[in-house]
């Protein structure tokens, strides 16, 4: 027993010294945290009403926006590498560093987040003006409540700075599980007593909790709360490096602000229902796209000085993320009822709260790929040293975003899905643009063999996707019975007795059974497809898989090319 427990203490202390290890680790709590999230809003959506979930999920605008803008904003672009610089030199320096910067954005919290919650009524009367004066007064209680976890948070997200440039991954991972934990426990336990204010002392829960599992192994790194403020070079440059992030953080905040803003104008529920259709989407993008990007930057960093090498690079992991991305944007637009209704429940869930989830999870799906492509090539551009060009394209797509929420709701009336539609097309401006500036910085121009395997894998995923309806009309009672599909018109399908081979799907059983079944067919006919087109990223991963089997082993991480992975705790809407 003692041993056993020498060897997980061991787990949790020791830095990860190999790219397999603190990938694997990454990877493996990122898809935990995604499934922990589907279920902290599954468990939402059992205990509350799409009208009340709307209400909490709106209190967390401003302390989302306050938090994003003066704490997330610096710690992901700005003291990582300042703190791993100083940490090499002399680790007095550093821990100097980290406590001036703790006490810094303490107090700069503190002093927004007072003024916030002073005012809270006044703000959510601009900012979600469609709530009624009863609902607006609920929001404002529950986001002065958030505000405590938001405290927490500053400190957490110091620490998790601190302990991903020692190279400890484990436990700044394992962070974010207990959040989503917080939130489910608070909820279920507390739900039946104090209803709406249940999941928000949850998210204070799980707040602490994120600070707490951090906590020990910082202090034994040497990490020490310090009574003052030192601004040193080191300080003012994080400040320095941290503008421009500021800035764009600042405007993605306001287009969030928009979206609650038009939501609420739709109707009540709107909110939840833009807010989970959200969740599901973020899936394939933080998996897929965010961990591809993170993975390249140290190689695109090597490589910035030969153009040839770079390019191969860049595009190579471009034509990975869409390889992986497009099959599974090709299942959301598909099988977005199923998908919805045995996430979020075939009885607790209404039809009408489905059907408008998964109008936006679709409006979300077509935009998935280039929201992946945007995040890689932006690193490419960072890689080269020039961060004005992807902070510019992106301003850009916000204000086209933005632009585009107010013209297809207040315009041309639309649903709260038209709010993911213009998502989804500002996504797709960024990276196109994003794409063509690169292609131009690192070659003559754009050929067409530098789009050939998106290409490809857009066919297979077009193919893949028809199979799957196809499946999904035949196989569907529901679809007979109503005619939804051509199929029950038919002369010749007329006289069989379909239930004989089609399921009920109003029991989540067979309802899992067709989604399962279906999916299966079309990664099948998705893989073939990729096949026939001599698809290079499918003999690429192919090969991977084969080598993880054998066990073949992978070098240690290179001393100055670590990136952090820290997905934001504070946004209901990222499990």
């Amino acid at each position: 027993m003692q041993e056993f427990l020498n060897k997980g203490k061991k787990i949790f202390l020791s830095p990860q010294s190999s790219v397999l290890s603190a990938a694997t680790i990454i990877m493996l709590m990122v898809v935990v945290s995604r499934i922990l999230g589907l279920v902290r809003q599954r468990v939402l959506a059992h205990f509350f009403t799409p009208n009340e979930l709307s209400l909490f999920f709106a209190a967390f605008r401003l302390p989302d926006l306050v938090f994003e803008v003066l704490v997330f904003g610096t710690f992901s672009s700005a003291f990582i590498p300042v703190f791993a610089k100083a940490l090499k030199k002399g680790n007095r320096d550093a821990w100097e560093i980290a406590g001036t910067v703790t006490n810094i954005g303490l107090s700069i919290f503190l002093l927004f987040a007072g003024l916030v919650i002073v005012f809270a009524n006044n703000f959510y009367g601009v900012l979600a003006p469609g709530f009624s004066i009863e609902h607006r007064d609920q929001i404002v209680a529950i986001a002065r409540v958030l505000f405590a976890a938001q405290g927490f948070f500053v400190v957490s997200y110091v620490l998790t700075a601190v302990l991903e440039s020692s190279r400890r991954f484990l436990v700044p991972a394992l962070a974010p599980l207990l959040y989503n934990i917080g939130i489910i426990l608070g909820t279920v336990l507390l739900a039946p007593k104090m209803g709406l204010m249940a999941p928000a002392v949850g998210v204070v829960i799980g707040a602490l909790s994120h600070f707490l599992i951090q906590l020990p192994l910082a202090i034994k790194l040497g990490f020490r709360f310090i009574p003052r403020i030192r601004i040193t070079d080191e300080v003012k440059k994080i400040g320095k490096l941290a503008l421009p992030r500021i800035i764009e953080v600042s405007f993605l905040q306001v287009a969030r602000t928009a979206e609650l803003f038009l939501a609420s104008l739709i109707s009540t529920a709107s909110y939840t229902y833009f807010t989970f259709g959200n969740t599901l989407q973020l899936l394939p993008v933080g998996l897929f796209g965010t961990s591809i990007a993170k993975a390249a930057l140290p190689t695109l960093a090597r490589q910035a000085d030969n153009p040839v090498l770079f390019r191969r690079t860049l595009f190579g992991a471009l034509y990975q993320v869409s390889f992986l991305v497009f099959p599974i944007a090709t299942v959301l637009i598909v099988l977005r009822i199923p998908i919805v209704r045995l996430v979020f429940g075939t009885d607790i869930f209404s039809w009408e709260a489905t059907v408008q989830t998964s109008m936006v999870v679709s409006a979300f799906a077509v935009g998935v790929f280039f929201q992946a492509a945007s995040s890689l090539l932006a690193r490419g551009f960072y890689a080269l040293h020039d961060t004005r060009t992807p902070v510019a394209v992106s301003l850009v797509a916000i204000v086209l975003n933005i632009s585009l929420d107010f013209i297809l709701i207040r315009g041309f009336g639309l649903a709260v899905w038209g709010l993911a539609v213009a998502f989804s097309f500002a996504s797709f401006i960024q990276a196109t643009v994003l794409f063509f500036l690169i292609n131009k910085k690192i070659d003559d121009g754009v050929k067409f063999r530098a789009v050939l395997p998106i290409i490809k894998a857009v066919l297979s995923s077009l193919g893949a996707g028809a199979v799957m309806y196809f499946l999904l009309k035949i196989f569907d009672r529901s679809v007979w019975i109503k005619q939804l599909s051509f199929l029950g018109r038919m002369e010749g399908v007329r006289n069989i007795v379909f239930e004989k081979f089609v399921l009920d799907t109003r029991y989540t059983i067979n309802l899992l059974i067709l989604t399962v079944f279906v999916i299966f067919m079309g990664g099948v006919v998705y893989l073939g497809l990729s096949f026939l087109f001599k698809s290079k990223e499918l003999a690429y991963f192919t090969s991977i898989i084969k080598r993880v089997i054998i066990g073949r082993k992978v070098g240690g991480i290179p001393e100055k090319e670590t990136e952090t992975v820290a997905p934001t705790p504070t946004d209901t809407t990222n499990p």
